[in-house]
């Protein structure tokens, strides 16, 4: 971070980040290089909605886009479905978990090392923007970055999925407002989320359904834990959709 005068839009942004110290100190690869840890979610299942949702015919193969895509377990599963999969994370190790996944199904995903906030994509391209787990980790002051992204990538019709911490869920989930996290300079460990704050920032959008992610066992083939709000919502046809 520079320690020169604020000059620039990005010059705000870069001292924010700083302010909230573990989310630059947080080593992603070192965290999926330990495959054995016992992480729920290192389970190589899609998310139970993710099934509900395609076999139900709500969300059709098409352009999809998996921001945050981890193991590749959400991105596998929608190529064996019939979607063309772009799926983008900052973890070299977790992308080479996933490309190994996908080897393994004769899955054809395009694996994307890259941070949300530098991606260049084909704008209004995409059917589906997916996002298991990224959300709840994007600070508050990028989160305007992270919607235009969204609303950038999808077609009018599109689809935009998220699964993300409750408030003071067991999984996490901070329940403190937006400003209070720069006052105590942390997300604890992500942000926590409400129907009510979810229907705030994807206001523009139409939602289709929100509600707590179903739990499932270990030994299930979907992903489904306590803790987690799952939400889909449908771009509108016309343009705007993003207040700005």
């Amino acid at each position: 971070m520079s320690t020169g005068p604020i000059v620039t839009d990005k010059d705000v942004l870069d001292m924010l980040d700083a302010l909230l110290q573990e989310n630059r100190s947080f080593d992603w690869d070192s965290f999926y290089n330990d495959r054995g840890r016992g992480v729920p979610f290192f389970r190589n299942v899609p998310d139970e909605h993710a099934v509900q949702w395609v076999g139900s015919g709500t969300l059709k193969p098409g352009r999809a886009l998996d921001l945050g895509c981890g193991p590749g377990r959400n991105a596998v599963y929608f190529a064996t479905q019939g979607f063309q999969v772009e799926a983008v994370d900052l973890s070299e190790e977790a992308l080479r978990w996933a490309r190994e996944r996908a080897r393994e199904r004769n899955a054809a995903v395009t694996f994307l090392k890259q941070d949300l906030f530098e991606l260049e994509l084909d704008e209004g391209a995409y059917d589906l923007v997916y996002d298991s787990g990224c959300l709840h980790h994007i600070a508050p002051h990028r989160r305007p970055a992270y919607l235009k992204l969204v609303d950038a990538a999808l077609k009018p019709g599109g689809h935009y999925a998220v699964s993300c911490f409750v408030e003071n869920g067991p999984l996490g989930g901070l329940a403190t407002s937006d400003i209070d996290v720069y006052r105590e300079r942390s997300m604890r460990g992500g942000m926590g989320f409400t129907e009510a704050k979810l229907r705030a920032i994807f206001r523009g959008y139409e939602p289709i359904e929100i509600r707590p992610m179903r739990a499932y066992p270990d030994s299930a083939d979907v992903f489904g834990a306590d803790g987690l709000l799952t939400a889909l919502f449908r771009k509108a046809d016309a343009d705007a959709i993003i207040p700005e």
